[in-house]
């Protein structure tokens, strides 16, 4: 249940009779919520009214206990879009962390699918699995204790999401892992990763890579004086997807526009300097570019 208070508090609580929440605006009772309808008001001791709602994906995530950064969940929606998730879908998730990407992926996946989740952490782990119960998903939610270094236990799947520091030492195994023209994605903090991301995807036999980032805005619901928040959150990493085809005859083929033309302008830059050298060589002159012309007599 979510209590959002008159000033825009917001408690993500699990209703068990006998118990309290107790917050800046006095005790409210788990037993005046329970059986209470979606929408109604409750009070606390002090008086103080408080509204039941039903919680969003959005609360769930954002009030995750935490001991690592979790995804935010403008990344998140953005994830589950371009991992083209639903109903049914199976995904291997590395590494769990404290549970807030696995949050959302549970959520997509449910009722038939299923999320694989690999943390190498025996206690965030254990974090991350009381979170999931907390919030009614850890049914659709497979738990491994586990590094990925020896690859994944599960093949075959539709979708892989690597949040680990060094992805692209992990292709191959994401590659055996995914079913054909499965879905990948990673989120990376600086450009230097996401450079070698991209190498390691083009030699992965990888197609449809895509980079982006997200910035979102928020405004202040104020009809009369409607302007943007005084602060915003910007950068959160940069969010790399693709797919995986298998072994591909003619890789170059299948990279962005704009990467061919690059390669195409290296290739030509390369010729251009071999054919000077090899002029070089002819006229045993380094450095001229065009044969010595006679002299008139």
């Amino acid at each position: 249940m979510l209590l959002l208070s008159a000033d825009q508090k917001r408690y993500l609580v699990t209703l068990r009779s006998g118990r309290t929440l107790h917050t800046h605006l006095g005790v409210f009772a788990h037993d005046d919520m329970i059986g209470r309808e979606l929408g109604d008001v409750v009070y606390s001791q002090l008086n103080n009214p408080a509204m039941l709602l039903e919680p969003s994906l959005y609360d769930m995530m954002t009030h995750l206990k935490r001991v690592t950064q979790i995804v935010y969940p403008k990344d998140a929606a953005w994830l589950v879009h371009r991992l083209n998730l639903h109903a049914g879908s199976r995904v291997i998730e590395a590494g769990t962390g404290s549970g807030g990407l696995t949050t959302a992926l549970a959520w997509a996946v449910a009722p038939t699918g299923m999320v694989y989740s690999y943390e190498a952490r025996p206690d965030i782990h254990a974090l991350a699995r009381r979170s999931l119960e907390r919030v009614g998903l850890l049914p659709f939610v497979h738990l491994h204790l586990a590094a990925i270094d020896r690859g994944f236990e599960e093949d075959g799947v539709d979708a892989v999401f690597l949040d680990v520091r060094d992805p692209w030492r992990h292709l191959p195994a994401v590659g055996r892992a995914l079913r054909r023209s499965g879905f990948f994605a990673s989120l990376l903090p600086t450009t230097n990763q996401v450079t070698e991301l991209l190498n390691g995807l083009e030699a992965n036999s990888f197609v449809d890579v895509t980079v982006e980032e997200l910035l979102l805005r928020a405004y202040k619901p104020v009809p009369e004086r409607l302007r943007p928040e005084d602060s915003m959150i910007a950068h959160t990493g940069y969010l790399i997807a693709a797919r995986f085809v298998g072994p591909l005859d003619d890789p170059a083929r299948w990279q962005v526009k704009e990467r061919q033309r690059y390669r195409a302008r290296m290739q030509l830059q390369e010729r251009i300097e071999q054919e000077a050298q090899a002029r070089d060589r002819d006229e045993g002159e380094p450095g001229r570019k065009y044969p010595r012309m006679p002299l008139p007599g």
